[in-house]
């Protein structure tokens, strides 16, 4: 309702709201996740539902909270973003999602069957393997669906590192749970109750006083001492 917005090519969008004001829905309407009931959203002027699925999953890269892991190795499971790549190309791929050094360290590295959803893995580091994944596919734009609170603070830390060395040079759209995270976004869109309250820079949102200010103050006031 009423969202209307721009992401320049190659800067960094981040959409802040409270639960329930829309900003994932939002992020996830790029991808097709969700589509709309009236109006459209554009990849450079053309309306994402006249794009084959196979076009826009090689243009849109979404990493999202909820990682599906198969019941095979890791390897298998990194490779399915891309089945051609190689095996150095893989590794290189969790070297930047900074889990290499965690998989290594399983009984059989790369080739540990992860378990039936991915249960030997926690929420981070299937986020971390979802990052590895968009690694590899190399899309121009991508749809970060950021570390929430429920990660501890170290693991929360090399979540948003990786999640940082991957929008590098890419169009990025970052859905944030956490307002620490969006300081530096070229532009931040604040949404509330399914509109856009206010658009600008961190800097100049806090100038204004408005809805951003307050989502901020509340932010720190829940942070942990």
């Amino acid at each position: 309702r009423d969202v209307s917005f721009e992401v320049p090519a190659g800067t960094k969008t981040a959409l802040v709201g409270e639960t329930g004001s829309g900003k994932t829905t939002a992020g996830y309407l790029v991808a097709r996740l969700y589509d709309v009931s009236r109006g459209s959203v554009a990849i450079d002027g053309v309306d994402v539902r006249e794009l084959t699925f196979e076009s826009l999953a090689r243009a849109v890269g979404v990493v999202s909270q909820e990682t599906y892991l198969f019941h095979s190795s890791v390897r298998d499971n990194l490779r399915f973003a891309r089945p051609e790549a190689s095996d150095e190309e893989i590794e290189d791929a969790a070297r930047a999602a900074q889990i290499h050094a965690l998989i290594s360290a399983l009984p059989d590295g790369y080739a540990t069957v992860v378990g039936e959803r991915g249960y030997r893995f926690s929420g981070g580091e299937k986020q971390r393997i979802a990052i590895a994944r968009t690694v590899l596919r190399n899309p121009p734009i991508l749809v970060l669906d950021e570390a929430t609170s429920a990660l501890d603070t170290q693991t929360e830390r090399l979540v948003q590192e990786a999640l940082e060395q991957l929008a590098e040079g890419r169009t990025t759209i970052a859905i944030a749970h956490r307002l620490s995270t969006v300081r530096d976004a070229d532009q931040i869109v604040v949404l509330d109750a399914g509109r856009v309250a206010e658009i600008g820079t961190h800097d100049e949102l806090l100038a204004s006083g408005g809805r951003y200010a307050t989502l901020l103050a509340e932010d720190v006031e829940g942070a942990p001492a």
